[in-house]
């Protein structure tokens, strides 16, 4: 069930230019799965609307949630001056996850673009990538493969993710790991999986749609898409389904609440 409270600010820190990880301590922590996010109310009044940013990681004792994200206005600039023991306005958990059924017994992508990518970590976790803590990767996959992409050298977060197995990695100027993009990585590497799971800028969740189309696999998809209200009530936030939805009773879906994250071949993007 989702709600409004006041969490509590733990740790936050610069991790590449533009790019802030804050640490939060809330109660919502508990039902939080991957693929998931948060509203984040500004204290300036003068901003009407929550900004909503995705739960990167999720603690051990599960009080608290990690979020990684841009500096894209004056919202989550002003979330960038906050500091440990000051109070943050949060509204959770939101949205619907991935789906971590799809992944037993296959052979699994987790492919991250950009500011797309920090999602995906909480999602290696439950898979049980090498190194989880949990050990359950024999009972839920049969491997993971980690690919992602970034604009430079700055590969924020990387190290995060090599703690639970091999990755890729893809950059658009050539300074780290393949030219290009996620799926030059795939290209160049030769790599091979049963079903994908991504998130990031709509350009590459198009061709990893059309990727999975090609070779006859399901994938999992977070759309990103600006948002309004975040709990569904605005319509705001939709995208073009290939079945009429249960709720609108057109050929629309809310990202917000039926998403963030969809089957790909059932969404036009």
């Amino acid at each position: 069930m989702k709600q409004k409270q006041n969490a509590a600010v733990f740790s936050q820190e610069e991790i590449a230019p533009g790019i802030y990880d804050m640490w939060i301590e809330t109660s919502l922590a508990k039902q939080a799965r991957p693929g998931q996010f948060l509203c984040i109310y500004p204290r300036d009044k003068s901003t009407l609307l929550p900004r909503p940013i995705s739960i990167c990681e999720v603690s051990e004792d599960r009080q608290a949630l990690r979020i990684v994200y841009r500096l894209a206005g004056s919202g989550t600039r002003e979330f960038s001056y906050y500091e440990k023991g000051e109070n943050i306005s949060v509204l959770g958990i939101l949205g619907n996850g991935f789906p971590l059924e799809a992944a037993a017994g296959k052979r699994v992508f987790l492919m991250g673009g950009g500011i797309g990518i920090p999602p995906i970590l909480e999602l290696v976790k439950q898979l049980g990538g090498n190194g989880s803590q949990d050990g359950a990767m024999s009972a839920v996959c049969e491997e993971v493969t980690m690919i992602l992409g970034y604009r430079d050298e700055k590969t924020f977060l990387r190290e995060d993710f090599e703690k639970y197995g091999r990755v890729y990695t893809a950059t658009e100027d050539g300074s780290v790991g393949t030219r290009g993009n996620v799926m030059d990585a795939v290209r160049e590497k030769e790599l091979t999986a049963d079903v994908i799971y991504a998130c990031g800028p709509m350009p590459m969740l198009r061709a990893v749609k059309a990727y999975a189309a090609e070779q006859k696999i399901k994938a999992y998809i977070s759309l990103e898409e600006h948002m309004a209200c975040g709990v569904g009530a605005c319509l705001g936030c939709v995208v073009k389904t290939k079945e009429i939805h249960h709720h609108s009773h057109v050929h629309n879906a809310r990202i917000c609440t039926d998403g963030p994250v969809f089957e790909a071949a059932e969404v036009t993007i």
